[in-house]
């Protein structure tokens, strides 16, 4: 695993309608990427609450994200120490509100080793990066 896929990027793979539809889904297919557990939640979040213009039934978002998602990625999880660890920086780091959700990422992508983090969303990423952190990049 050299990579580390945030949940912009899931949801574009996963809703054809989409910016960058064709890339992301052809990230994913390529498979061994990681994802920070997290991201499962903020996936059916985003499909099922109708951000995209379009509601995506509940049922088919756990399906999607089961079926077409879990066996192509490794998921990375934060233990409840790790994630107070995380915590007790985030003023440090500059994380506040909302922003507390990417800056999780990168702290799964830091403990899991990865290169790079995919994201469409890249300012939610570049003022949490410190020298040593994985790069960020568009798919």
């Amino acid at each position: 695993m050299n990579a580390l896929l945030d949940s912009s990027v899931l949801v574009a793979a996963l809703a054809p309608d989409e910016d960058r539809h064709a890339e992301c889904l052809a990230l994913l297919m390529q498979g061994s990427h990681g994802v920070y557990a997290h991201a499962f939640l903020e996936t059916f979040s985003t499909l099922t609450g109708g951000k995209l213009g379009v509601k995506v039934d509940a049922d088919l978002a756990a399906r999607l994200m089961s079926e077409t998602v879990l066996p192509r990625v490794q998921v990375i999880e934060l233990s409840s120490g790790e994630l107070l660890a995380a915590l007790r920086l985030a003023r440090k780091q500059g994380v506040r509100g909302g922003g507390v959700y990417d800056y999780m990422h990168l702290i799964a992508a830091r403990k899991a080793n990865v290169d790079i983090i995919y994201t469409i969303n890249l300012s939610d990423f570049q003022h949490l990066h410190r020298e040593g952190d994985p790069e960020i990049r568009r798919p």
